[in-house]
């Protein structure tokens, strides 16, 4: 028996929610686990780029073996119902590119989370799958988009609990993904991010992260251009995406257009806008990025309203 499950892209952060906001973007990585048949034969970890990823995939530095990301979050979940593993096939096409700040190991963390689940017989449910993908990634911001779709807060609790709830995002607002042709790590996105901040930056991201969510959750296009700003992490990450500041100066005061924020860890940027020239925001993005020898591609898209699905 095998399964397939896709799982889409997605953003976290969103300015002012660090580490607690996401949202699903229409880009897809689809796993496939199958139990073999054959005994002895062990793990095997295949790993594929779909003709129509959005840039070309390097897998030279991804496990294929037990130390497989997708791998030991398919183990929590048998030991959690009192099993291990047993000889498993496992295929990853992968469409969102690596180290974009897209959510890309969220996606085959959660599909291969699912696939499993569903060749066991659906023993976790949703709220226990999440859980255990929050201890994977861990932290929520991405997992929880990935597997409920649309927008997401979600917050782990000291118990390991994640407590979670969508938001509509109004079908109004445009969103332009702006992916450069360069790699950065989580890890060392966050090797950048402070201990300890003045407090009043955490005040600073209090209040605009509670005038983002009543932003989106009334759709008021005034306040969402004052709630995308942060203190957090993205004045710290702006050393490591050559453009980012000129790209989010340059919209700063553009009617039309709601904001601009690092994707995730980035170095993807988003542009947020309403009834604004896409045009002009890609080419706008394009020329900063050329000027410093860095190639993009830019696309405008909805949000991906639902999360991970089994395949038939």
């Amino acid at each position: 028996m095998k399964v397939s499950v896709k799982v889409p892209a997605t953003s976290a952060n969103m300015g002012p929610g660090f580490d607690c906001l996401g949202l699903a973007l229409p880009i897809y990585n689809t796993i496939t686990i199958e139990e073999t048949v054959l005994p002895g034969t062990g793990i095997e970890i295949n790993l594929m780029s779909e003709e129509d990823a959005i840039d070309e995939m390097s897998f030279d530095n991804i496990p294929r073996d037990e130390n497989n990301i997708v791998y030991k979050a398919v183990e929590m979940l048998y030991n959690s119902i009192g099993q291990e593993p047993s000889e498993l096939k496992i295929n990853i096409q992968a469409q969102i590119p690596i180290t974009r700040g897209l959510g890309s190991s969220a996606a085959v963390v959660v599909g291969g989370l699912l696939a499993a689940n569903k060749l066991l017989g659906s023993p976790a449910d949703e709220t226990a799958l999440l859980s255990i993908a929050t201890e994977v990634e861990g932290h929520p911001d991405n997992v929880a988009p990935a597997i409920l779709g649309g927008f997401v807060m979600a917050s782990q609790e000291d118990d390991g609990s994640v407590i979670y709830r969508k938001l509509n995002w109004p079908e109004e607002w445009d969103i332009t993904v702006c992916i450069p042709d360069f790699e950065l790590s989580t890890n060392i996105a966050r090797s950048v991010l402070p201990e300890q901040v003045p407090m009043q930056d955490a005040i600073f991201n209090a209040k605009h992260l509670s005038m983002l969510v009543h932003a989106i959750d009334t759709k008021d296009e005034k306040l969402m251009r004052v709630a995308l700003q942060d203190k957090l992490h993205q004045p710290y990450r702006e050393k490591l995406v050559p453009g980012m500041k000129e790209i989010m100066e340059a919209f700063r005061h553009e009617d039309g257009v709601l904001g601009c924020v690092l994707s995730g860890a980035g170095p993807s940027m988003l542009v947020i806008s309403y009834k604004y020239d896409l045009d002009k925001i890609k080419s706008t993005v394009r020329d900063i990025w050329e000027g410093q020898s860095i190639k993009a591609d830019i696309k405008t898209m909805k949000i991906e309203p639902k999360g991970a699905e089994i395949l038939e």
